[in-house]
């Protein structure tokens, strides 16, 4: 059965950049690509910004196996430490890093992790077709 987590972060980025950009340049680590069948191959999950002046504040929802939580984790911060993404089109959006870490779970991201998980089921427990 899948955990049910939540990664945070705090970057700063430039005016006017593109707030949702690390959380494309997540779903590239975790998923490979930006467009895949769902479900997501290690950890589906969900990525919300919160921007204040050049603060950009991420939390990061995702189920996933628990012997797979510190992989997830490590790829989350991986792909922030980055610092950059080049998204479609050809803009390149740049951000860096303040701190990264598991965080609580709030009651709505606990029930958003709920309904990834649900919509989502491990391997192991998804019926045979």
């Amino acid at each position: 059965m899948r955990g049910q987590y939540v990664h945070e972060a705090s970057l700063l980025m430039a005016a006017g950049s593109d707030p949702a950009a690390p959380g494309a340049a997540i779903t590239l680590e975790l998923c490979g690509s930006w467009e895949h069948e769902p479900p997501c191959p290690l950890a589906p999950h969900h990525t919300e910004h919160s921007r204040e002046g050049n603060g950009v504040r991420l939390r990061v929802v995702f189920a996933a196996e628990p012997d797979k939580e510190d992989e997830v984790r490590r790829r989350i911060e991986d792909a922030l430490a980055g610092g950059s993404l080049t998204g479609p089109g050809g803009v390149k959006t740049n951000w860096t890093l303040q701190h990264t870490g598991s965080g609580v779970l709030t009651g709505t991201e606990r029930e958003r992790a709920q309904r990834i998980a649900a919509a989502n089921p491990s391997p192991e427990t998804s019926p045979e077709t």
